[in-house]
């Protein structure tokens, strides 16, 4: 299928609905993602409805059942794998992970345990619940942490996206603020040594010739830190797709994407979040099951770096799955 021509995929019009939107921290962004999404598909000739998930959607799809889901939920809503397994009970085709798929990855401690054991480099970490952190005390607890891990560390919700909940802590005496910011978006909270490097996303698809990863884009905010703003604020973030990369890191970075995507059993699109050291090694930070296809989002700048466009690129995902 030519990805750059959508005119040519209204031969295989779909009726597709599109999930945005949701209870979520990251609700806004999900709408924003939908939008986008459904904006492409349409001029691709495909019929597109965006729906806002509710106590109503199952009884909708079954009143009006379409061709193919897209879900654009970001955040618990949506990545937990809970409404996958729940469209899966449909019979509907959608794009994603299957939910028991989705949950192991939206876990980070589990996915990274997961890409640990399968011989790839992911940061050192430890796992703190809330109830953990409160009953052992949170000092004693804090002082295992620092005496464990080198500083600066990571701290972030081990749940959730859009960099919400997390903190870049320099010494120990900052992680308490960071844990208390982690624990105000998941009961729990990892803490991860940071490594330092170039940071990368890399998008993986496919459309019906096997998984494959979209050239990686590098990510330099102004202010140092990925955070929400510097993702979503226009300005903020400096991209380059390709990423600056020698070519022979550069595949292996698209190698190692492309096998985690496979490891965690992803499908037809996922967003793999690495950060290439000194040596050119890729060490894993997180999958995403449904990335941010935001106008400032990573795999839309990936698809085009690719020489894609929006509109082709979606429609053939869409009707890879829907056959």
């Amino acid at each position: 299928m030519n990805t750059n021509t959508p005119s040519e995929s209204s031969a295989s019009a779909l009726d597709i609905v599109v999930l945005a939107g949701g209870i979520s921290h990251e609700r806004d962004v999900s709408l924003r993602s939908g939008r986008r999404i459904a904006d492409a598909l349409t001029s691709a000739g495909h019929t597109v409805r965006l729906v806002d998930p509710d106590a109503s959607l199952f009884s909708r799809l079954a009143q009006h059942r379409p061709d193919v889901i897209w879900p654009a939920l970001h955040g618990t809503t949506g990545e937990d794998g809970a409404l996958l397994s729940l469209l899966e009970t449909t019979g509907i085709p959608f794009i994603g992970a299957r939910g028991d798929d989705a949950s192991l990855a939206w876990l980070k401690p589990v996915a990274k345990a997961l890409i640990r054991r399968a011989g790839y480099a992911t940061p050192d970490s430890i796992t703190l619940g809330r109830e953990t952190f409160r009953d052992l005390g949170a000092a004693d607890v804090l002082e295992r942490v620092a005496a464990a891990l080198t500083f600066p560390v990571v701290v972030k919700p081990s749940q959730g996206g859009s960099a919400q909940g997390v903190s870049i802590v320099q010494e120990p005496s900052e992680l308490p603020r960071a844990m208390v910011e982690a624990y105000s978006y998941s009961d729990t909270a990892l803490v991860e040594r940071h490594v330092t490097g170039t940071e990368v996303a890399v998008a993986v698809v496919d459309d019906g010739n096997g998984a494959h990863a979209l050239p990686a884009v590098e990510i330099e905010p102004l202010s140092g830190v990925y955070s929400f703003d510097a993702r979503y604020n226009a300005g903020e973030t400096l991209f380059y797709s390709p990423a600056r990369l020698t070519d022979e890191v550069a595949r292996r970075v698209s190698d190692t994407a492309v096998a985690i995507h496979d490891l965690l059993h992803l499908r037809q699109l996922s967003r793999i979040d690495l950060i290439v050291d000194a040596e050119g090694t890729p060490w894993f930070l997180e999958a995403n099951v449904l990335p941010g296809m935001t106008e400032t989002s990573l795999v839309p700048q990936a698809i085009e770096a690719a020489g894609l466009t929006l509109p082709g690129l979606y429609s053939a995902l869409a009707i890879q799955a829907a056959r």
